[in-house]
């Protein structure tokens, strides 16, 4: 029983960093230095994705489950919910790829908005008295 507990709890893991991965940028948005820790995950789900490797979680997960006498996922709302989302019937090569390929142009934009926040916040301490935009001028024609 302990084993199923603990693999249902790296599963559990497993899918919050996964969600983290395709996610965690918006983190950063609102609080900047969850960055450093969003980008070298990031990185890393893509790169599994792309090279088509396996999360070191896996086989974690399936050691435990072979511990508590298990031989696959059935039963259980983790096992019958969870595991299908990390771990679809019918996953192919070009599925990582465009999974891998989503996990980066997301992490583009969502960074390319937080570096321009940062730019603007410092071009604004480089006006005089550091109080903010400069006025912004009108044309009208």
């Amino acid at each position: 029983m302990l084993y199923r507990i603990l693999a249902d709890l790296v599963v559990l893991l497993h899918v919050g960093f996964v969600l983290f991965v395709v996610l965690g940028g918006l983190c950063a948005l609102r609080w900047p230095r969850a960055a450093w820790f969003h980008l070298p995950a990031a990185l890393w789900g893509a790169g599994i994705e792309f090279l088509g490797g396996i999360c070191p979680l896996t086989p974690l997960e399936n050691d435990l489950r072979r511990l508590g006498g298990e031989a696959g996922y059935a039963g259980g709302f983790v096992e019958h919910y969870v595991l299908p989302a990390l771990y679809p019937d019918g996953l192919t090569r070009g599925d990582q790829l465009a999974l891998g390929t989503f996990v980066i142009v997301l992490n583009v934009v969502v960074y390319t908005i937080i570096f321009s926040r940062r730019a603007d916040r410092s071009t604004m301490k480089t006006l005089p008295g550091g109080q903010g935009r400069a006025p912004r001028v009108s044309r009208t024609d």
